[in-house]
């Protein structure tokens, strides 16, 4: 199992430089409205300043009546644009997500199937839900009030250094402190959440692998095994999360103990700055109201950063989908024919270990071909290469003398569709779940096609019919039911050459033999290529394809096949005389 592709750090930046470039306008605004809301809130430690020194020179009451109204006006004033800010933040911050997740979801869907299956489940799906939700959590909180704390950290310390810079500077002898233990926490945090991320997905994957195979599991008695996997896969968990909590533990502790250096340096600095006749008490009360209220931006700035850092890492894995190289080159040829031809094919899930060995095999027009033979032969994976779902290794598959490789998917699929026996009901109505083929289809041609595979009866049964709500939390379909919604959908797409890899399979036998005879009547005029392990359909076939260990050994006719007294002919008496007559194998 190979992880999906991350995305570099220097990917991360140019993708966050592209984002701010898109939204610069809004940006512009909300760092605008933060900055105005910063300095009014900087007018307090300055006129308090001013204050003190008035009153040691003297003052009147009425220029102290003045100051509390000028503080009142400032206070109101940054409440207000303190508010205005941050909901332009976090209204920016919701347009940034809706991209982001589309243009993920957009890579998702773009994903070649044999990329997808090789990855596992578990990878994607943590990046499709906790990394989505890391960045989610960064776009929608983190950014924001990073970009709040930084600005009004910026326009704090300029407001210290223009009021008195001599008490002002020492004040940054805390920043080596600071820069340099934020920087051995960053050179470590992003390879620690990526081992942590990823460990998350072998876990998630492992556990999924399991409940979904339980029968199998049990069966083979793989329990402890599966105990095992998963024991070692929560031990690599809890040590990558004991990690990046151990950074945490070191970094936190030196930033929170920086935070009293500019405050205790301004007062001592200051002190002896006005003992000396350098600096006024006004001066260097300000600067010290200054550096106080320098805590709470920068508390946030740095606690931030480790939310930054999980979101940077997150979005690294989410952009990293688009790494994966397209299994398809499209060459704008448009097929002159029909025919399915596949010629010298050979094909490999791992590398120098091909499971489909020269295979040569033309599928004619408006044929019935069956494909046969014992389990782990390579038919689904002959199936998967002629419905054009992976491309060969070597050799080559074409439809009217096109390469399957060249066409888009779209234009693909009008030409030859794959129908197995997996199959998924999404959440939505019935109706929604058969269009997905063809969107213009109406009440009608979806009945046409609910009839052509015998499921008419029982969807008219449904409450609502066709807008009965289905999938997640909807009308629960059987597997059988879920099939034939499958098959429906396949009659919409009306692709001239179908691949049907045991598409029956979870229909008891008599209803599957019902339905392949309601779809004979739909499929007269396509080419159909069936893989089953049900032999009555390589008897009803025109000819028959025999597969053993990656290679085509017979092809014929299902009497020429018995009659040659072949693996075909051993196979179909052992189909007819024995159990398996009764039922599917």
């Amino acid at each position: 199992m190979s992880a999906l592709p991350v995305a570099g750090t220097a990917q991360v930046r140019t993708h966050a430089r592209a984002i701010a470039r898109r939204h610069r306008r809004g940006l512009a605004g909300t760092v605008g409205l933060h900055a105005a809301s910063a300095l009014a809130a900087l007018a307090a430690p300055a006129l308090l300043g001013g204050i003190v020194d008035s009153v040691r020179h003297g003052t009147t009451s009425g220029h102290v009546d003045r100051v509390a109204l000028a503080l009142l006006a400032a206070l109101v004033a940054h409440v207000v644009l303190e508010r205005s800010a941050r909901m332009a933040s976090y209204a920016l911050g919701e347009r940034v997500l809706a991209e982001l997740r589309e243009e993920f979801l957009d890579r998702v869907l773009a994903l070649p199937l044999g990329t997808v299956e090789r990855a596992g489940t578990g990878d994607l799906l943590t990046r499709s839900t906790r990394d989505v939700d890391e960045v989610a959590e960064t776009v929608r909180f983190a950014v924001p009030e990073t970009l709040i704390a930084a600005v009004t950290a910026t326009l704090t310390l300029a407001a210290a250094l223009v009021v008195a810079p001599r008490v002002a500077l020492p004040c940054f002898v805390v920043a080596p402190l600071l820069l340099l233990s934020t920087r051995w926490y960053l050179n470590r945090a992003r390879p620690g959440y990526l081992r942590e991320m990823a460990a998350w997905s072998r876990l998630t994957g492992g556990i999924t692998e399991t409940v979904e195979g339980g029968r199998t599991v049990d069966a083979l008695r793989l329990q402890q095994r599966r105990i095992r996997r998963t024991d070692d896969d929560i031990r690599e968990q809890y040590a990558a999360e004991r990690y990046t909590l151990f950074l945490r533990t070191v970094w936190f502790p030196v930033v929170e103990g920086a935070y009293v250096v500019p405050v205790t340096t301004a007062i001592l600095a200051g002190g002896l700055l006005y003992a000396r006749g350098l600096a006024t008490l006004g001066e260097v009360t300000a600067v010290v109201l200054y550096m106080r209220q320098l805590v709470d931006p920068l508390d946030r700035v740095l606690s931030w950063l480790d939310h930054l850092q999980v979101g940077a890492t997150s979005l690294a894995r989410l952009l990293g989908v688009a790494q994966v190289p397209a299994d398809r080159e499209e060459s704008g040829r448009r097929p002159a024919d029909e025919p399915v031809v596949a010629d010298d094919v050979r094909f490999a899930y791992t590398a120098g270990r091909d499971v489909l060995h020269g295979v040569d095999l033309r599928v004619r027009k408006g044929e019935r071909l069956a494909m046969v033979g014992p389990s782990g032969a390579g038919k689904s994976t002959l199936g998967r290469l002629l419905a054009g779902v992976n491309g060969p290794r070597a050799g080559s598959v074409t439809v009217g003398g096109v390469r399957l490789v060249e066409l888009p998917l779209d234009e693909l699929r009008g030409h030859v569709a794959l129908v197995t026996q997996e199959h998924h009901v999404f959440a939505g109505s019935l109706r929604d779940n058969l269009v997905l083929a063809r969107q213009d289809a109406d009440d009608a041609t979806v009945r046409a096609a609910l009839d052509a595979v015998d499921a008419l009866a029982w969807v008219e049964a449904l409450p609502d019919g066709l807008a009965t709500r289905v999938g997640a939390n909807g009308h629960a379909l059987s597997p059988g039911q879920a099939q034939q919604v499958a098959l429906a959908r396949l009659v919409l797409a009306d692709p001239h050459t179908l691949v049907l890899d045991e598409a029956t399979a979870l229909l008891d036998p008599r209803a599957a033999r019902h339905l392949e005879r309601s779809l004979s009547a739909v499929l007269a005029d396509r080419t159909v290529v069936a893989i089953a392990h049900r032999l009555h359909a390589a008897h009803d076939a025109d000819r028959v394809a025999v597969v053993e260990d990656g290679r085509i050994t017979e092809l014929g006719t299902h009497d020429e096949l018995v009659a040659a007294g072949g693996a075909y002919a051993a196979l179909w008496r052992s189909w007819r005389d024995g159990p398996a007559a009764a039922q599917p194998r």
